[in-house]
């Protein structure tokens, strides 16, 4: 259907043209200068013709070009493309003003291409600066409201800690959803579009495993919006420039001034290091565990041996390893355990112990 209006287009333009010029050229031929050629209705059929010659030839590219520009105006967010036509418009209205203008001046070409140039110049620089400003015309048109400085800084902090960017592996986990029901996390859940994107495709994996943990994400996504309403977003940010979806969400969490939520070790370190906000958790979940002291008594079940010689390894009820010195050869039995040491980071909670009667 493009592919026809494209040269249909051509056609019309080409038939145009052919009345327009196509006469007088061919009075500067002598053998083409004759009534009967010079008619409009053959120039038009001539001009029609050559253009659709010329259809031919460029149509693919057009669509191609109309295609990534289709692309491009979707992704824009609305404000952005708004401004920015204001911003266009006004530059063509500066511009038909100044070529009128100009159009007095008995200068050859200059009434005839400086209103041209003039509306290409100043319409793409009205839209470049509407889309550059739109967040002070934003704030020109918000009625302005008296706030006390200390108390404007708190809300600007709140609104700028306010949203939560999901991962995917916090997703997958659904832990999320829970501590969202208990409602110790406010603000606003963001799920970046490529986030959702690479959601989807884990949930269309042939790994069995794989398509498992993304449809549980999906699942996730969709009780969280249900149980939180207006307090999740989906965000169309994407960062073209970048391959990696973890680099992004970084990128996204400082274009936005939120905090990355997960559970990846590896992603809250590379967030430290790129002083980015994180929520793991994991840290949440060790921090809720019932305290263990060194030289408390447990009683558990050693389930098999560890790596280093002669340890035995058990757990506890939520998941918690406990590596026992010298419980190697109880493997199988519940025994009673004396905590020597607690080993706690971001990846998870380790607890060393020794059997309670050993010497």
């Amino acid at each position: 259907m493009l592919r026809t209006i494209i040269k249909i287009m051509f056609l019309l333009i080409g038939a145009t043209i052919g009345i327009l010029l196509l006469p007088s050229a061919f009075e500067l031929i002598p053998f083409l200068d004759n009534p009967w050629i010079s008619n409009p209705y053959v120039a038009a059929i001539v001009g029609a013709l050559v253009f659709f010659l010329l259809s031919l030839l460029f149509v693919d590219s057009l669509i191609h070009l109309m295609k990534w520009m289709e692309e491009k105006l979707l992704r824009a967010p609305t404000p952005d493309l708004l401004f920015g036509t204001v911003g266009m418009v006004i530059g063509l209205v500066v511009a038909f003003l100044v070529g009128f203008a100009l159009s007095t001046v008995d200068i050859p070409l200059v009434a005839t291409v400086a209103p041209l140039v003039l509306s290409v110049g100043l319409g793409y620089l009205g839209f470049q600066v509407g889309f550059q400003k739109r967040e002070e015309m934003l704030t020109m048109l918000t009625p302005a409201r008296f706030v006390p400085a200390k108390k404007q800084e708190t809300e600007e902090l709140i609104e700028k800690t306010s949203y939560k960017l999901l991962d995917t592996s916090v997703i997958i986990d659904g832990r999320i959803a829970d501590i969202s029901a208990t409602g110790f996390m406010e603000g606003t859940f963001v799920v970046p579009q490529f986030v959702l994107s690479e959601l989807q495709h884990i949930a269309d994996s042939s790994d069995t495993l794989k398509r498992t943990r993304g449809r549980r994400g999906l699942d996730i996504l969709k009780r969280l919006q249900s149980e939180r309403v207006d307090a999740i977003m989906i965000t169309e940010e994407n960062f073209d420039e970048v391959s990696e979806v973890d680099l992004k969400l970084m990128r996204a969490a400082k274009k936005m001034g939120g905090k990355v939520v997960t559970n990846d070790f590896n992603l809250n370190k590379v967030c430290e290091l790129h002083n980015v906000p994180v929520l793991n958790i994991n840290d949440l979940a060790n921090a809720v565990k019932p305290v263990v002291i060194p030289g408390e008594d447990m009683h558990v079940v050693v389930i098999k041996d560890g790596k280093e010689q002669n340890q035995g390894v058990a757990y506890l009820d939520d998941g918690t390893m406990i590596v026992i010195e010298g419980g190697k050869g109880f493997i199988g039995q519940a025994i009673n355990v004396t905590v020597t040491s607690v080993l706690q980071t971001s990846a998870g909670r380790m607890i060393f112990a020794k059997p309670r009667d050993s010497k």
